[in-house]
């Protein structure tokens, strides 16, 4: 048996009719972009949240980058952020600018760990950006409250996360804006590339709004922008899925139960949900010492095992081009996890017939 890593074309065929309706739908108004149902969809994404305001834009990138321009994050300031996490959330901050500022992860749950901020925090910092890694919220409330003492900005990279809860708390409460990515491997993806800011912070909405659209909120008057707007097509089809969000993660999480049941034994490192809170299970990551040969015999018994992320941004060749981004950083438990992680198969429409069959291939490794 084969077994994919996403259900794309699956997930297509679920809502065949629906999607190829409100295709149709904005390919007949004639309204492609920054029109009626991107409209819809920001207020739809917005009530979702619980938070006054959506502002769709072009990629998940571009949400943190417009996030912290919106902010005044730029040349100077310095961000804390973790680097166990796809390059984009260091990028954005570069193209700021700025600095960005690796701190440890806890090594339970992979995201920012809270007791090691504040010896990052110097004179120069402007924000923190937690990731919420997998699908599992960082601890917000002690991030925000970190924040408060030290008059931070907040702006939470929540492209894996849409859908998860902290114990009492939700995207977004606790900090100045929460960005999203809808590409199409996402919770909440559509087909190709986009993203979205969510806030409750209606200082920075216009702002925003303006620099998605060449410094634009009337037409024919400029400032300087740029050119990140999510199109009316992508948005029809966010706006679609969006209504299945819950139900698809609460699947995701039936198949997580199901991988930890049948791994419990093995003495792989298995997922850590935080009591109290709702993880979405972007990824189901598991950990091993011997990940290269585990991958490998995941591969070759028909598993699309795949790895997120083997190299930490610290370690990759950063801003300016041309050199690792920070070779003085030493971030020992980042690097060991990026050294033994192995995402498996996940999505909402896997049969259980699939999940068995990766469940028995990694126990037939644990086994060897």
């Amino acid at each position: 048996m084969k077994v994919g890593f996403y259900g794309h074309v699956r997930q297509y065929h679920s809502l065949k009719a629906e999607l190829d309706a409100v295709i149709g739908e904005v390919l007949e108004s004639g309204e492609y972009v920054m029109g009626p149902t991107l409209a819809r969809f920001e207020r739809e994404l917005a009530a979702y949240f619980g938070m006054k305001n959506a502002i769709g834009v072009n990629s998940g990138t571009d949400a943190l980058w417009l996030a912290f321009l919106a902010l005044g994050v730029g040349p100077g300031d310095e961000v804390i952020t973790t680097a166990n996490t796809f390059f984009a959330t260091a990028e954005a901050i570069w193209i700021t600018g700025a600095k960005a500022v690796f701190v440890e992860i806890e090594p339970a749950t992979c995201n920012i760990d809270p007791n090691r901020i504040e010896a990052a925090i110097t004179p120069r910092t402007k924000a923190i950006v937690p990731v919420h890694l997998y699908g599992q919220m960082a601890d917000m409330r002690s991030v925000s409250g970190i924040a408060k003492r030290h008059g931070l900005f907040v702006v939470e990279d929540g492209a894996q996360a849409i859908g998860a809860r902290g114990d009492g708390f939700a995207a977004g409460e606790l900090s100045d804006a929460v960005c999203t990515s809808f590409i199409v491997q996402k919770n909440l993806g559509t087909f190709g590339d986009g993203g979205a800011v969510i806030t409750n912070r209606e200082d920075i909405v216009p702002r925003i709004r303006a620099l998605r659209n060449h410094g634009s909120l009337k037409r024919s008057y400029h400032s300087m922008g740029y050119n990140s707007r999510l199109d009316d097509l992508h948005a029809g089809v966010l706006g679609v899925k969006l209504k299945k969000i819950d139900e698809w993660n609460d699947r995701r999480r039936e198949i997580a139960a199901m991988y930890t049941d049948g791994l419990k034994e093995t003495g792989l490192a298995l997922p850590f949900g935080k009591p109290g809170y709702r993880h979405v299970y972007h990824l189901y990551v598991i950990e091993t010492p011997r990940r290269d040969a585990m991958l490998e015999f995941l591969n070759d018994s028909g598993v699309d095992a795949k790895v997120h992320y083997p190299i930490p941004i610290h370690r990759q060749e950063g801003f300016p081009w041309g050199k690792p981004a920070d070779l003085d950083v030493r971030l020992p438990l980042t690097e060991k996890s990026a050294a033994s992680v192995i995402s498996l198969p996940m999505f909402p429409e896997m049969t259980r017939d699939e999940v068995d069959h990766v469940v028995d291939t990694c126990r037939a490794w644990a086994a060897r």
